[in-house]
């Protein structure tokens, strides 16, 4: 992406803070400090991304960047949304274990943290594709009846309807502490850069 042209050409250091639909490093490093924090640990864990594999740049660094843990991953998305061949190779290369699937009810019970994002109405040729998915995976309280009692839920925001205000007081609900942690996260990224730390 531009990210990585920009830090060829470039004396001085580049963040990759998110290039279009490609990835989004710092906030893959967030959601990681994030799982660490909310989970004890991030070896061990059965974790689903959810919703828009496809175009979610968020949801391609996270995959990368848990590959390099022992986790399960479970790629949940409507068959035209799937997570990009390169990244799904890459993962077997690493040998991640992962299973993609259709319904988020069918391996709710199993995982530790959900990590959902958004349809991205902008990435769709028509309106007509967007409408036909952008509902596929809304997260409600009767789905999390079937969740285990330490289930974190996570979401880079902003959102839409996959996930509705009434989860946010909902103990599952952690995006806000990520949210959180983003600030303090990107602060030490620079703090490295300029040597502070």
């Amino acid at each position: 992406g531009s990210a990585k042209i920009a830090a060829e050409v470039s004396d001085v250091p580049v963040i990759n803070a998110g290039d279009g639909s490609n990835e989004h490093p710092t906030q893959a490093f967030l959601d990681l400090y994030t799982i660490l924090k909310e989970k004890g640990r991030i070896d061990g864990l059965n974790i689903a991304l959810v919703g828009d594999l496809k175009h979610a740049r968020t949801m391609h660094s996270l995959a990368y960047a848990l590959s390099n843990f022992k986790v399960k991953l479970y790629l949940v998305s409507p068959e035209v949304l799937r997570m990009p061949k390169e990244i799904t190779d890459y993962l077997r290369e690493k040998g991640i274990e992962f299973k993609e699937v259709n319904e988020l009810s069918s391996v709710i019970s199993d995982i530790d943290v959900l990590y959902t994002v958004r349809v991205q109405k902008e990435r769709f040729p028509s309106i007509e594709e967007y409408e036909k998915v952008k509902g596929s995976y809304i997260i409600t309280p009767k789905l999390l009846n079937k969740a285990k009692s330490d289930l974190i839920i996570l979401h880079p925001l902003p959102r839409t309807i996959e996930l509705p205000t009434e989860i946010d007081k909902l103990p599952y609900a952690k995006y806000f502490n990520q949210v959180k942690n983003g600030v303090y996260v990107r602060a030490a990224l620079l703090a490295l850069i300029f040597d502070a730390l």
